[in-house]
């Protein structure tokens, strides 16, 4: 599972930054983590550690960016 760049309290803000354009990057943290992710399918998941999880997404990486979710 990987972060965004932002810590979203909900996927609903999530969507709506990408909505307003803001580039959101995608990382995978962790020592089996391979650091920022370039393009690709991502699963995402929300708020940050050590917060539980509260929201979960499928999402698509291009150039570093993340461009839409599921």
């Amino acid at each position: 599972m990987a972060y965004t760049s932002i810590n979203f309290k909900t996927k609903k803000e999530l969507r709506q930054a990408l909505l307003a354009g803001e580039k959101i990057s995608v990382y995978q943290p962790g020592p089996f983590g391979n650091g920022n992710i370039d393009s690709g399918r991502v699963y995402l998941e929300g708020p940050h550690s050590p917060k539980p999880h509260r929201w979960y997404a499928q999402g698509e990486v291009k150039n570093g960016y993340l461009i839409k979710i599921k």
